[in-house]
């Protein structure tokens, strides 16, 4: 079967859309508006907020292209029983009352996914509790279920949730594409060093690439 080819570093990735997802990670309002968890740590919100229109837009080509969307949300149980102390210890501001509702805790305004992004009805939502997208959740049944191989992968924060979840994809066989405009972090260093870290030492987590590039792979 004829594959499509995306203009990438280290080098080309191929994939089948029939077998592949797009994952948008942690794009909620908590970490791209004012008053969520990002800026509860102290930082300037607005490049993970710059991300959102590039999103969008691999978004809405991905839905007309009937690939599988999966978003997932950084976030825990209104009682915090799924929340680790350690976690707790470095980041206190998680359960506490903010602007948009209790910070980081499920069903707040807070927590929900930015109003651009939205999921459609028969799109897959993640709840995680930790920084992967496969930890303590249903990912992994469902990528296999739906016999996904490669991963086109976005969101926020690159260097955290993002990168987690492309190393956790990396050990379970997963051949992962990140958009490098599609995903951000706080600090520029940051993600500089995310990007060179996934595609380094010919791809050794992944590929990356621009979301253009990879659009111009669906059409």
């Amino acid at each position: 079967m004829r594959k499509n080819v995306v203009d990438a570093k280290p080098f080309e990735f191929d994939y089948d859309p029939n077998k592949t997802a797009l994952v948008i990670i942690d794009m909620q309002r908590d970490f791209c508006a004012p008053g969520g968890f990002g800026e509860a740590l102290g930082n300037d919100i607005t490049p993970t907020k710059s991300i959102i229109p590039t999103v969008q837009k691999v978004l809405e080509e991905a839905r007309k292209h009937h690939m599988t969307i999966i978003h997932t949300r950084e976030g825990h149980k209104p009682d915090l029983s799924d929340l680790e102390p350690a976690k707790l210890r470095r980041s206190d501001s998680i359960g506490k009352k903010g602007p948009m509702g209790r910070i980081l805790v499920r069903g707040e305004y807070g927590h929900d996914i930015v109003d651009e992004l939205q999921p459609m009805k028969g799109e897959i939502v993640i709840d995680k509790p930790g920084k992967g997208a496969f930890y303590k959740t249903r990912l992994q049944s469902i990528l296999k279920k739906k016999g996904i191989e490669s991963l086109i992968v976005c969101g926020v924060t690159t260097h955290v949730c993002v990168h987690t979840t492309i190393r956790e994809a990396n050990d379970r066989g997963y051949e992962c594409l990140m958009l490098e405009d599609g995903t951000a972090a706080f600090d520029p260093r940051d993600q500089e060093a995310a990007i060179r870290m996934v595609n380094q030492q010919g791809g050794i987590f992944g590929w990356t690439t621009s979301a253009n590039a990879f659009l111009k792979s669906l059409k």
